[in-house]
């Protein structure tokens, strides 16, 4: 199985930004756990703060991965582009954020991701990224 995390803009600054909000771990240092508790799976990580190289990743990844964990973070709510790429290729993805959308500035409850994802998952904190894996794996 071959999946790919792909994140969005300020989630470098994981373990630095807004710690109440986002916790204190770095995400690379949650990546490698994810690696070693799923270590029967293919995970990438790619990140960037530019729209148009997410654009980019999912259109490379989204026709011969089997999974596409997207957390577009502030992109989720402005991104038109994103939500067409979601929707353009055949890899299912699931769309993820850290903390509770639902909880925080009502610009944060649209979503142009969700209505091509195969689900979203969001209030866990970096405990999504390893549901939204769960996700993929046979029953």
């Amino acid at each position: 199985m071959k999946l790919i995390i792909i994140n969005g803009p300020n989630l470098n600054l994981l373990g630095k930004r807004e710690p109440e909000v986002y916790g204190n771990t770095t995400f690379e240092a949650y990546f490698s756990e994810l690696q070693f508790r799923f270590n029967d799976v293919q995970l990438e990580y790619f990140q960037s703060n530019i729209e148009g190289e997410i654009i980019g990743k999912i259109q490379e990844t989204g026709f011969d991965y089997d999974g596409i964990i997207l957390n577009a973070a502030a992109y989720t709510h402005t991104s038109v582009g994103i939500g067409d790429a979601v929707r353009a290729v055949e890899t299912p993805v699931v769309e993820v954020h850290i903390s509770n959308v639902a909880e925080r500035e009502s610009f944060r409850h649209a979503s142009y991701v969700s209505p091509g994802a195969k689900g979203v998952i969001f209030g866990f904190g970096l405990k999504g990224y390893d549901l939204a894996i769960r996700s993929f794996l046979p029953d």
